[in-house]
């Protein structure tokens, strides 16, 4: 998005802070032509792309990127947060939902996370095969859309190269494995490197899983939409868990999935009273996530995703000659 200014942010969540990041850029005169949000494990990372206001092209003005720099990061700033934050003017043109999980990596959101080993609905191991020289990691989990692209994603920025690989579609449930070795020729040898690699494959796979109901907003795009969509949620006990924002011409395609301020599910007539401020024409009440289309929709995706040229099958050899085009 070269015609666009690409800001990214993260700190410590908590409820309304979108509705504040955004109340920002409206105030400074910022118009928002997409944005990405993830919230996982108390932090929460959002790639937002802007447009000046008066030019209409990226934020150029030195003053300006300074103003946006310092109020976003006063928003962000959390009394007990001591992982600190950072809000940044991105350069780069890595895939976005690739950079939300460099961002969150580096963030060290896996720090905390659940034992996936004693989760149900989870689970990841790690053997080694000696006799071939290889890590064989194995996942099985609820399927869903871009599931392969966040584990070969997370794999990939942690330095490991994958070279043979088999997936699994039974219904909702997905089975991945991966036999891979450290870039520089390794296996993981140690207990506390597998658990490692464990919890930051289980990070990755949480933060694009839904939470919460999610709410889709169709609409003629305006200055002030997503601050006033958002400030309603707030005013209504609503918490954004999940967002992604997109526009197309002069309409606004706007997703959130929201949750009580506490975490919980949300009260139903809150959504009503929040439908009947909005529009209930214009906000609509969606029943849960995309369904998957199993295997082949999930090798499909990550085809788009990554720009790869090779056809992707369900068992394939050295995967890392793939893997290396990540950038």
């Amino acid at each position: 998005m070269a015609e666009h200014t690409a800001i990214e942010l993260i700190g410590a969540d908590r409820p309304g802070l979108l509705s504040e990041i955004f109340a920002v850029l409206t105030n400074l005169n910022c118009n928002i032509v997409a944005a990405e949000v993830w919230t996982h494990n108390t932090r929460a990372a959002s790639v937002v792309y802007v447009t000046d206001h008066d030019t209409l092209g990226p934020i150029e003005d030195p003053q300006k990127q300074t103003a946006i720099k310092e109020q976003l990061q006063n928003v962000l700033k959390a009394a007990d947060d001591r992982r600190g934050v950072k809000t940044d003017f991105s350069v780069g043109l890595t895939y976005t939902d690739r950079r939300l999980h460099q961002m969150l990596f580096a963030d060290r959101d896996y720090e905390g996370s659940n034992d996936c080993s004693a989760n149900s609905e989870l689970k990841i191991s790690i053997d080694n095969c000696v006799e071939k020289g290889y890590s064989v990691v194995n996942i099985q989990c609820h399927d869903r859309p871009k599931l392969l692209f966040d584990i070969v994603c997370t794999l990939t920025d942690m330095q490991y190269v994958v070279f043979h690989g088999t997936i699994d579609s039974d219904g909702p449930n997905a089975n991945q494995e991966y036999y891979i070795r450290h870039m520089d020729g390794c296996t993981l040898d140690t207990d506390g490197e597998k658990q490692r690699v464990m919890k930051c494959l289980e990070a990755a796979i949480r933060r694009r899983a839904a939470q919460g109901l999610r709410l889709e907003l169709c609409t003629t795009d305006r200055v002030g939409l997503l601050s006033e969509t958002t400030r309603v949620f707030r005013e209504n006990g609503l918490s954004v868990v999940r967002a992604g924002v997109t526009t197309q011409g002069d309409k606004a395609l706007n997703s959130f999935y929201v949750t009580s301020m506490s975490g919980g599910p949300v009260d139903m007539r809150s959504i009503e009273a929040v439908r009947n401020e909005i529009g209930k024409q214009m906000l609509l009440v969606k029943d849960g996530v995309p369904k998957s289309k199993g295997s082949s929709h999930t090798l499909s995706t990550l085809k788009s995703a990554l720009s790869l040229t090779s056809l992707l099958r369900l068992q394939w050899e050295r995967f890392s000659s793939n893997v290396s085009l990540i950038k």
